[in-house]
């Protein structure tokens, strides 16, 4: 009886990681771009206001970083234009990543490598091979400890319950 409650709830558990993803994205479409627009960049001046200082980012001038995360259903650009990062809701990419929202929380926690994702092929690269390298360069090297401090705490707590899920 304890046996199939905790399996019970161990399917929820697991059909709910899976699933929430899908439906914050409804959720999240239902938010104009300008509002997402402003939330990106905030978090992104907060993330990267060193790199910009000390220039660890102008490999993106006037460059297009496309962002898709398929579950959510979001899509976003980002270039450094006047040594600033600004979100665009369409744009030519140079180089696109895209990824599920699970891996990308993933990553940004170093709980899952960008590289092992890719040649599983759940992390997708397109387009300039030299500035798609500098981006995962960047990912690797920002550390968890730098990173705003209830960014860094809701990052890892997704994790946790990501990792939680057995894997099947």
């Amino acid at each position: 009886m304890i046996g199939e409650k905790k399996q019970i709830l161990s399917k929820i558990h697991s059909q709910f990681v899976n699933n929430a993803p899908h439906v914050l994205g409804l959720t999240l479409r239902c938010i104009p771009f300008s509002i997402k627009k402003q939330a990106i960049e905030q978090l992104l001046h907060l993330q990267f206001e060193h790199s910009l200082e000390d220039g660890d980012l102008d490999f993106l001038e006037n460059r297009w970083l496309k962002i898709e995360v398929t579950d959510l259903g979001l899509i976003w650009f980002v270039s450094l234009i006047e040594n600033k990062l600004v979100v665009s809701r369409e744009e030519i990419s140079d180089v696109s990543f895209i990824a599920n929202a699970n891996d990308l929380i993933m990553i940004a926690t170093r709980r899952q490598d960008p590289d092992t994702l890719f040649f599983q092929r759940r992390l997708i690269v397109e387009g300039d091979t030299e500035l798609g390298l500098y981006v995962k360069n960047l990912m690797d090297s920002i550390e968890l400890e730098t990173m705003p401090k209830f960014l860094r705490l809701t990052l890892e707590k997704l994790a946790n319950i990501i990792e939680s899920v057995p894997i099947n």
